[in-house]
């Protein structure tokens, strides 16, 4: 899906790592929600509370999902899933486009 349709936006953005990681809140009649950022170059780790779809729309990244041992490497588009209640670690190689879904469970 390029584009969502009768969506809110909400105005404020979730801004990180001192500004290296910033994204909008997309909120959808059905009650589901997404972000929309960009990941600069740097090394982030992030906690979660929801299961989470992260879909990389462009850019060159590696991840290191809970329990792995080995990083997957995302260079131009990818995606990949992460637990609820989870850390996952990123390496984000250059500026990295990103779609986060959040899943209900």
């Amino acid at each position: 899906m390029s584009q969502f349709e009768n969506v809110t936006i909400v105005k404020k953005a979730n801004i990180y790592f001192d500004g290296k990681v910033t994204s909008r809140t997309v909120l959808f009649p059905d009650g589901t929600k997404k972000t929309l950022g960009i990941m600069m170059p740097g090394e982030y780790e992030f906690g979660t509370e929801e299961k989470e779809i992260m879909e990389i729309l462009g850019g060159d990244l590696k991840v290191l999902l809970p329990g792995d041992a080995e990083w997957i490497s995302i260079s131009g588009e990818g995606e990949f899933t992460v637990p609820a209640n989870s850390k996952f670690k990123l390496q984000v190689a250059s500026a990295a486009d990103y779609c986060c879904s959040y899943i209900k469970e």
